[in-house]
């Protein structure tokens, strides 16, 4: 697939991320076990299908292609990769960052708390050429990760922070030289531990003296996980706060083009990250990037219309795995996730759930009612919620802003369990 060359400026300026120049302001964000290859070539497809007409993909040789910095329908970011399993030479992390030749940025994200091994891992991806972007997280909250000091627990100590992101933004300034490229560095963070330990604009300005090029917010604390609503003011704020020439990326309840619409207004963020919003959704991308470029939104798929998407990322799931019954129970959860709100029985739900072929996905999907229109009940938020969780953090964990030399001992551990996410 070739892209045709920008004939014309789309209504806004590109953002640029480093040499990486935006021109649809959206960025699918990490989700363990869900941005593989397979989705993000769908989400991409998707959004480039909203591009106005100059941005659009060709058919294969009606075009120039445009240098692989551009993103005419921005970032789609890999699953969260572990640094030290990356160096150690890990085979599902090798294969979690193995380069899917149809896209057009190469956007990984690095988890870790050692900042040797993060630099080590940031080398190892830029000169084996397989980033042009590394994306740091400092916003997991999940249990197995935060309890040993890691994801979103990790900004609170601030010399720690500082540490990891000056190795890896020197690290990709370095490897980067080695290998004639500008290696941007961005970070994804939340806006602290809970209301009492708020972190995001300390973290916001060390990163911006360590030099990278874009910084991301998830507009909720870790206490509150998934639950209630995303507090957008503290993404104007960190616009605010931030200087210009840095771009601002806002994520936290997106689900439609409207709400991307109106971050982007209520905030002055230069781009919308998507998570929740797109399980099951791949389409949602073109209705994103539609409507950022000020078109028109186009209708949301019916059941008739979905099912073929449905295989086709069963086609490549398969082709990603190299095999056909781990790939169909990999897809178990976004099957459930693409028929959300859709008439379909109990029965034909618990079989479309013991799915382990191509051919009993086909089978099972041809004997729905497929003259559905896209549901109401499946607009709005998705996937997980749930309520508010107390914080795990290591023991006296906020006693100090910076590390205690027993803290510095044990926090190796973070990477203990966190391998590929």
């Amino acid at each position: 697939m070739t892209l045709l060359p920008v004939q014309c400026a789309p209504a806004f300026a590109p953002v640029a991320v480093g040499p990486i120049q935006l021109w649809s302001p959206v960025i699918l964000a990490p989700m363990a076990g869900v941005t593989n290859v397979p989705f993000r070539r769908l989400c991409r497809r998707f959004g480039e299908e909203g591009l106005p007409e100059h941005l659009r993909p060709a058919p294969d040789g009606q075009a120039h292609p445009r240098p692989r910095i551009d993103a005419p329908a921005g970032l789609y970011v890999t699953e969260m990769v572990t640094s030290r399993a990356l160096v150690e030479g890990n085979q599902r992390t090798l294969d979690m960052v193995r380069v899917d030749p149809e896209e057009r940025v190469r956007s990984i994200q690095l988890y870790g708390v050692d900042p040797d091994v993060m630099a080590a891992a940031t080398r190892l991806l830029v000169e084996q050429d397989l980033a042009d972007h590394v994306d740091l997280n400092f916003g997991c909250p999940v249990p197995k990760v935060t309890r040993k000091g890691g994801g979103a627990a990790l900004p609170y100590k601030r010399d720690l922070f500082a540490s990891l992101v000056g190795a890896v933004v020197r690290a990709a300034d370095d490897a980067g030289r080695t290998v004639g490229r500008d290696i941007p560095v961005t970070i994804k963070m939340r806006i602290g531990i809970d209301d009492g330990h708020v972190t995001y604009l300390d973290a916001a300005r060390i990163a911006q003296q360590a030099g990278v090029a874009g910084i991301a917010l998830h507009a909720r604390t870790q206490h509150q996980y998934y639950s209630g609503a995303a507090q957008w003011q503290a993404i104007a704020r960190l616009r605010d706060v931030v200087r210009e020439d840095i771009p601002v990326f806002g994520n936290g309840d997106i689900f439609s083009g409207d709400d991307a619409r109106a971050m982007m207004d209520s905030t002055g963020c230069n781009a919308v990250v998507i998570g929740r919003g797109a399980q099951g959704r791949p389409w949602l991308f073109r209705e994103l990037v539609a409507a950022l470029h000020g078109h028109p939104l186009p209708p949301p798929p019916t059941l008739r219309q979905i099912t073929p998407i449905i295989e086709q990322h069963a086609r490549w799931q398969v082709e990603e795995m190299a095999d056909e019954y781990r790939a169909m129970r990999h897809l178990r959860a976004h099957i459930g996730w693409y028929l959300r709100g859709f008439a379909i029985g109990g029965p034909s739900r618990q079989a479309l759930n013991l799915v382990s072929s191509l051919e009993e996905l086909h089978e099972r999907l041809m004997d729905l009612d497929l003259d559905q229109p896209f549901p109401s009940a499946a607009q709005g938020s998705r996937g997980r919620a749930g309520h508010e969780k107390k914080p795990h953090l290591p023991d006296g964990w906020l006693n100090s802003r910076t590390l205690t030399d027993d803290e510095r001992q044990h926090l190796h551990l973070a990477e203990d369990d966190a391998s590929g996410g």
